[in-house]
């Protein structure tokens, strides 16, 4: 759950709050007695905190890009 709130936080948020959903889920699913459905739900937080990690990482490249671009373009 740490990892899902940190990478909403700080990396991409509309997949970080995917992460976040799958890993309330775990908990209620382990307690319910269901492992099979909490280590499935673990498995799909991990994979979109995964996500979430690289998109942020590309939209941080993407953006210094566009900086830089717009940067060069206003010298004389």
């Amino acid at each position: 759950m740490t990892g899902a709130i940190i990478v909403t936080l700080f990396c991409f948020l509309p997949t970080g709050i995917a992460a976040i959903v799958f890993a309330s889920q775990v908990s209620e699913k382990w307690k319910a007695g269901d492992a099979v459905g909490a280590a499935e739900s673990a498995r799909k937080a991990r994979l979109w905190v995964i996500v979430s990690v690289v998109a942020g990482c590309l939209m941080w490249v993407l953006l210094f890009l566009i900086g830089l671009g717009a940067d060069t373009s206003t010298t004389t």
